[in-house]
Formats: structure tokens, C-alpha cells, sequence
């Protein structure tokens, strides 16, 4: 699975440098103790050329960039891909902080992975998510520089806090549970009739 994930990455790097962002939004939200964050991006290229011998794939942006990425053995359906076809990406990172008044968790990660693929004779066309969720325990709050400590199960770290309303809800031996979201759906669209 985390080598299904890390592809996944990759793809989604090799298209957004060459390629660019088509459309992307931001979300951010906020409700008393708790915060949360939302990305989009989409991304769209043209498949330029294809070598089924070495199964590289060409992909074209919008401003003429180029970048080639070869299809390993996950990629199914690869035979129905056709020069000229459109590879659609849309790539979604959330964050989300809760804060726990008192305490009382377990201090630990958690992590989860899925993916899902194209079926046989369908259009190529996948998704693979990740989830990671912490829980931290707050050992400091410095009304100075509006900062609190959280000891996590990994490390120790100092976190902002700009917003003075939510500062002040935060006391040492509250705890923070924070939820990292990623995912990345690709599919491949016939190319247009002319």
C-alpha cells in the first residue's frame, strides 16, 4: 500500500511541475476549539505519446510542458490508453485540529491507507488516500508569544496560535488531536472527436 502511495505521490509531483495547476481552492474554517484546513488542486494533460514496450507515458500540459512517467504493473488497463487521451488528477490535503478539553486520550499516530483501481475493460482510472491521526498532549502555553507546546508520540513541538479567541480556550493538560487527510484520483478520458 505504501508503495501504491508513494506512485501515487510521484505522479501527482511529475504533473504539477511541468504541467500546472489548472484550478485549486483553499478552505479554511473555524468553530470554537477546533480549526480545519482543506486543499484542491486539478490538474489536466494530454497524453503525447506512449512506448507500450517500456510503458512511458508523455503527458502535455496546457503550456506545452512535457514531463514522461512509466506505468508500473499497478497501472491496469494500460492497453486502452490512446495518444491524444486526457489524464485528469485531482489532488485533495485536509488538516484538522480538535482541541480536547482535560485530556484523557491515548497519546499515539494512527495511520490508514486505501486505494482503489479501474476494473477489467474500464477506462484507466484510480484513487489512493492516507490518513495519519495524532493526539498530543499540551505540556505549555506561552500567552507571550501566543505559542503552545505539544508532546505527541514522536516529538515535541511549539504551535502558533494567531487567533486570540482560540488561544485562550487552550490550558496545559488539554490535549490536541490532529487529523492529516490526503488524496489523489486519477482517470484517463478518451481523447475529443474532432
Amino acid at each position: 500500500m505504501n508503495k501504491l502511495l508513494a506512485t501515487a505521490g510521484f505522479v501527482a509531483a511529475a504533473i504539477a511541475w511541468p504541467v500546472g495547476a489548472q484550478t485549486g481552492a483553499v478552505a479554511v474554517g473555524t468553530a470554537p476549539g477546533k480549526a480545519a484546513v482543506v486543499e484542491t488542486t486539478k490538474l489536466t494533460a494530454t497524453i503525447a505519446a506512449i512506448d507500450k514496450t517500456t510503458r512511458d507515458i508523455t503527458l502535455k500540459g496546457p503550456q506545452g510542458n512535457e514531463v514522461t512517467l512509466t506505468a508500473g504493473p499497478d497501472v491496469k488497463n494500460f492497453a486502452s490508453m490512446k495518444v491524444g487521451d486526457q489524464v485528469n488528477a485531482e489532488y485533495v490535503e485536509a488538516l484538522t485540529l480538535e482541541l480536547k478539553k482535560g485530556g484523557g486520550l491515548v497519546v499515539q499516530r494512527t495511520e490508514k491507507a486505501d486505494a482503489a483501481g479501474a476494473k477489467p475493460g474500464e477506462r484507466p482510472a484510480g484513487a489512493v488516500g492516507r490518513q495519519v491521526k495524532i493526539v498530543a498532549d499540551v505540556i505549555g502555553v506561552d500567552p507571550a508569544r501566543q505559542t503552545v507546546t505539544l508532546k505527541g508520540p514522536q516529538r515535541t513541538v511549539d504551535l502558533r496560535i494567531p487567533d486570540a479567541d482560540q488561544f485562550k480556550r487552550v490550558a496545559k493538560g488539554d490535549q490536541v488531536e490532529a487529523t492529516y487527510t490526503q488524496a489523489l484520483a486519477l482517470s484517463v478520458e478518451p481523447a475529443a472527436k474532432k
